[in-house]
C-alpha cells in the first residue's frame, strides 16, 4: 500500500518513504495544522484487514502513548483514513544504529553514551510495565542530541510476558 506523495491521512500529508518492515510502512509526512514534520505508520496493506494486525497496532499506540522520555519516540496522533489506520510519531533524524554499524564499530564513548540511554529508556518502559521485545540495532536511532528507542510494535505488558512464560 505504497503511498504517494500528496496523499493525505487527516491533517497528515504524505513526502516520502522512510521505511518499511513487517509490521508497518513508517512515511515524512507534514503535519499541515501545526506546520512540522512527523513519521507516519500504517499498516501494510497485507495486515490492513486482519483484525489481530489492527489490535497490535492500537496496542503499539497506547504503549507509546503511556511512555515519556527523552529516548523513546514520541507519540503525538492516531487516526483511520479511508480504511487505512496510522500513527503519527516525531519525526527523528539520524540513522539507526544497524546503519551506523555498517560502518565499523562505534568509538568507546559514543558506545558507552549510546549504551546508557538504551538503559535509561529500557528502565522506563519497564518501571511502567512495559517489555520492548524487538531490541535490535535496526529499532535504535542515533541523533545529534543522542538516542531513541523506537517501535514498540511488539511490545507487551509485563504481567502478559510473564503469564505467558508460568504456563510454558
Amino acid at each position: 500500500m505504497a503511498l504517494a506523495a500528496g496523499t493525505k491521512l487527516g491533517p497528515y500529508e504524505i513526502q516520502s518513504p522512510v521505511g518499511a518492515g513487517g509490521m508497518g510502512e513508517v512515511y515524512r509526512a507534514r503535519d499541515t495544522r501545526l506546520d512540522r514534520t512527523v513519521a507516519v505508520k500504517i499498516l501494510p496493506s497485507h495486515l490492513s484487514d486482519s483484525p489481530e494486525a489492527r489490535q497490535r497496532f492500537e496496542r503499539e499506540a497506547r504503549t507509546i502513548s503511556s511512555l515519556n522520555h527523552p529516548n523513546i519516540c514520541t507519540l503525538h496522533d492516531i487516526g483511520n483514513e479511508n480504511g487505512t489506520a496510522y500513527l503519527v510519531m516525531e519525526y527523528v533524524e539520524g540513522e539507526t544504529l544497524e546503519t551506523r554499524l555498517q560502518k565499523g564499530p562505534l568509538p568507546l564513548k559514543q558506545a558507552l553514551d549510546c549504551g546508557i540511554q538504551i538503559c535509561d529508556a529500557l528502565d522506563k518502559a519497564h518501571r511502567a510495565g512495559i517489555v520492548h521485545r524487538d531490541l535490535k540495532p535496526g529499532n535504535i536511532m542515533l541523533t545529534a542530541s543522542g538516542t531513541k528507542l523506537l517501535d514498540f510494535g511488539l511490545a507487551k505488558p509485563v504481567a502478559t510476558v510473564l503469564g505467558a512464560q508460568s504456563l510454558a
